[in-house]
């Protein structure tokens, strides 16, 4: 049988409401943990297993709100229960959106208290045996993209159009929005989807590699070359070649691929034989080209030659619609992987992916999905996230503070780690027992 007493975090600064507080809880045989701000809350939910927090709104600095919020996301199994002498109809919903179980209104008797915190704890319990209502959705799937986003929509749209004909095709985007995937989904499904599809990463090839790997070479071309080779451009005869990050290719390169794009021929190093090639090329970069031709670095005429058609890929931001379809894709993938069955999210859990702004696009949330998978034991929830996708308390306006106020929390934090042990808490701050009564008062 679990004997042990409920422990209750009580926030508030009105030091008589904290004291008396926590002589009404401790009359309730719970444990009680008090703190006059919001930092001071942080400290003890970070040091301390809490089964109930009980906070004002109303506090100077950082208010109840944004500890509801926090604690929402950081701590989502420890109830809420609101203690407020402002009561309107405005902010009881804001409370309630905020995390908060239930809403008592100073002043307030001992009975209701004592039934408030009874159903706040009660709540919980049953929450935790409640099942969440999954996330049902059929995704549009266009080879191994989803999405049913207007912004997602558009790049189908052109996909459409370019995917039986071979000309040629630039991708742009930021990193990780899944240039290749669209590069991809232009061959696999078109008509030319049997023929090779060969991907390159011109950044991966050294600059003086980049012309003998792209066209081939002779024996003899250069040190090493013992015998002839083909290039990409001959690998992927008859279908399509992806050059990625293009704007890294060398000067020279940008020559001999103007020609091939111009002329649909190339030449090996070391040959003067010209060879026919009857490919389509896509290209794709994160760089702005315009910016590259204006310092020298990229050749204007091979820049007009790759976009006769130009898809630019929107950023995750931008299609925030989509995350739900994409979540349950790489949940798909990786509960198969790693679980061996199909995991769902919960909706809280999805809730915080949608509001993030993902500056690594669909690769971040591909690794965050992968290790929520890893770390979660059924379901994924929001405690299986990464906590800086959750809601954050910023202490940057608040760090000039007067050295008392500072040092206050400090002796609190100590109070709390020693369950309130005077003794122990004098020897870990190393002053007596009178100097740390005369700080408490």
């Amino acid at each position: 049988m679990d004997l042990r007493k409920e422990n209750i975090l009580i926030v508030d600064d009105d030091i008589d409401i904290l004291e008396l507080l926590q002589r009404h809880l401790q009359s309730m045989d719970y444990h009680t943990y008090k703190a006059v701000s919001v930092k001071e809350a942080l400290f003890i939910l970070k040091d301390t297993f809490i089964d109930l927090l009980i906070t004002d709104i109303q506090m100077p600095e950082i208010n109840g709100l944004q500890l509801l919020k926090f604690a929402n996301e950081h701590y989502p199994e420890i109830p809420k229960l609101v203690v407020t002498g402002y009561p309107s109809v405005e902010g009881t919903l804001e409370v309630i959106k905020s995390g908060a179980t239930d809403y008592l209104t100073k002043p307030f008797t001992k009975l209701e208290l004592k039934e408030a915190v009874e159903k706040a704890l009660k709540q919980n319990k049953a929450r935790k045996k409640t099942i969440q209502k999954d996330v049902h959705q059929k995704p549009n799937i266009y080879s191994d993209m989803v999405g049913e986003s207007e912004a997602f929509n558009k790049v189908i749209n052109i996909i459409d159009r370019v995917k039986d004909n071979k000309a040629t095709v630039i991708v742009t985007g930021e990193s990780g929005t899944g240039k290749e995937l669209v590069a991809r989904a232009i061959h696999y499904s078109g008509k030319f989807s049997r023929e090779p599809f060969i991907a390159v990463n011109c950044a991966a090839i050294p600059e003086n590699l980049q012309e003998a790997e792209l066209f081939g070479y002779i024996k003899g071309a250069f040190t090493g070359a013992n015998e002839n080779r083909n290039g990409f451009f001959q690998a992927a005869k008859g279908g399509t070649l992806f050059l990625d990050e293009i704007g890294t290719a060398s000067l020279a390169v940008q020559t001999k691929l103007l020609r091939a794009l111009q002329e649909k021929e190339i030449t090996r190093v070391g040959s003067q034989k010209v060879e026919k090639v009857d490919i389509r090329v896509i290209a794709a970069t994160n760089a702005n080209l315009r910016e590259e031709i204006k310092n020298n670095t990229f050749r204007e005429d091979l820049y007009y030659r790759l976009t006769v058609v130009e898809i630019n890929v929107p950023p995750l931001r931008e299609r925030k619609s989509d995350i739900a379809l994409l979540t349950e894709k790489f949940l798909r993938k990786y509960g198969i992987e790693f679980k061996d069955r199909l995991l769902r999210i919960s909706p809280e859990a999805l809730q915080i992916l949608q509001r993030y702004n993902w500056p690594g696009n669909i690769r971040e949330l591909e690794n965050i999905i992968q290790r929520a998978v890893i770390m979660a034991d059924g379901k994924i929830e929001v405690k299986d996230l990464p906590d800086f996708l959750k809601y954050q308390i910023d202490f940057s306006d608040n760090e000039l503070r007067p050295l008392r106020d500072i040092e206050r929390e400090y002796v609190q934090r100590i109070l709390n780690h020693t369950g309130g042990n005077k003794t122990k808490a004098a020897q870990i701050l190393q002053i007596d027992r009178k100097t740390l009564r005369e700080k408490l008062k």
